[in-house]
């Protein structure tokens, strides 16, 4: 075998926070009938690599079941296949959780000696972005690497969120800073490793660090070593959706003029495939309007639609709207509610003349105010918002929350539970 890409999928996603209560964050939804882990999945597809491994931990079950057999990907070949890997016991009786991206692969490394491949594509289930990973290999063969790291040049005022390289005139590393206060360098890692599957191993046997990190331990060593590691630069959209303003701005990209922004979704040449459910064709109705806007399958439009992304399903009554606003599977908005500025997740029910991200108050939530303190309010899956509720700014609405009948009134910055 030439290649094998192990996606680190396991992560809870805490800064997606109500998102990923109940769900992995590359199970999150996205620009509608996606999910955030189909642009990986769909990248391996188009780059005609097929043997793959998921490593799945918290919460797999809605991310197992949209992966199936990878049918969608093509993965379910006669000769290749697709690897849901969780965390097991060892032969020692050993059992742990993963504690950190290299420690993850450590923890699979037979799986690696048993499929014998060449080099190991190291990925992330959790970014947007398209990218042909053979250009990274033939890069990493060129420069008979032992190690090659994509990169992407970001704002020197954004370097601190990321590690950062540096590197000669031959894109050799020199140096790694793991979110430098003073960058020397504007090269952040993406998070995407290729190893020559031998010095990966040999690396992650002779490391003892219960969390280890490629970005903490591996890649630092190798450097100290002085081996073969190189930068691989890549200068196309790519977005980590870890939080929510991320997450918001990351779908509405999708509808603005994709040559200035976002990713093409129409690509012929670079489809992004997922798991799609059989509904029927989108309806608007005689009062119902959409303006640039995303609409999937099933939905019934009677109001109107701008600036948004609806997923499958979605039921916006006569006299709604729905402004500059995700929302998730089956959500049904009733007559005369207005929402502004909300993620909602699926199978909400939104009463009659509610008001969702009202209001011009943006005091920041109480409990995550690094959450949201941009305007953003968001619901969790299955809540009922009665009749007549005001939600205003960066509010909190848990998974099945109750609001009380007689104080119909969330206030920015509120968070409500169940």
């Amino acid at each position: 075998m030439e290649i094998l890409a192990m996606i680190l999928a396991g992560g809870r996603g805490s800064r997606l926070d109500i998102l990923s209560e109940k769900r992995v964050k590359p199970s999150v939804p996205f620009a509608g009938k996606f999910r955030i882990i189909d642009f990986t999945l769909s990248n391996c597809s188009n780059s005609h690599i097929y043997n793959v491994a998921l490593l799945t931990q918290y919460m797999p079950f809605s991310l197992n079941e949209h992966i199936g057999s990878g049918r969608p990907w093509d993965f379910d070949r006669r000769d290749t296949s697709i690897t849901l890997l969780q965390p097991h016991e060892k032969p020692n009786g050993h059992s742990k959780w993963y504690m950190g991206t290299a420690d993850a692969i450590k923890d699979n490394i037979e799986f690696i000696k048993r499929k014998e491949p060449k080099y190991v594509l190291i990925l992330s289930g959790d970014h947007i972005y398209k990218m042909n990973y053979n250009w990274m290999l033939t890069d990493h063969i060129n420069n008979n690497a032992e190690l090659t790291v994509a990169v992407k040049r970001v704002p020197m005022e954004e370097t601190s969120r990321f590690g950062i390289f540096e590197v000669n005139e031959d894109s050799k590393i020199i140096s790694f800073e793991e979110k430098p206060k003073e960058a020397k360098s504007d090269l952040a890692s993406m998070g995407i490793y290729i190893f020559n599957t031998d010095v990966l191993i040999k690396y992650l046997e002779d490391m003892s660090e219960e969390d280890l990190d490629f970005g903490k331990h591996v890649i630092p060593k190798m450097i100290e070593d002085e081996r073969k590691v190189f930068t691989h630069t890549y200068d196309s959209y790519w977005m980590d959706v870890g939080t929510y303003d991320s997450y918001l701005e990351a779908n509405l990209d999708l509808i603005k003029k994709s040559e200035e922004v976002g990713i093409n979704l129409y690509d012929q040449d670079w489809k992004i495939y997922t798991r799609s459910e059989d509904l029927a064709p989108v309806r608007i109705g005689a009062t119902g309007s959409v303006l640039n806007s995303l609409v999937c399958n099933g939905c019934k439009i009677e109001g109107r639609v701008e600036n948004s992304v609806l997923s499958p399903g979605v039921t916006v009554r006569k006299g709604a709207t729905v402004k500059n606003s995700i929302i998730f599977n089956n959500t049904y908005i009733d007559e005369n509610s207005h929402l502004d500025t909300v993620i909602i997740d699926k199978k909400v029910y939104i009463g009659k003349n509610c008001l969702i991200g009202h209001g011009d108050d943006l005091t920041a939530n109480k409990e995550k105010p690094e959450l949201l303190e941009n305007g953003i309010s968001v619901i969790g899956r299955s809540t009922i918002i009665p009749e007549g509720t005001v939600v205003e700014r960066n509010v909190r609405i848990c998974t099945r929350a109750k609001i009380d009948d007689k104080n119909k009134l969330i206030k920015s910055g509120e968070t409500l539970r169940r």
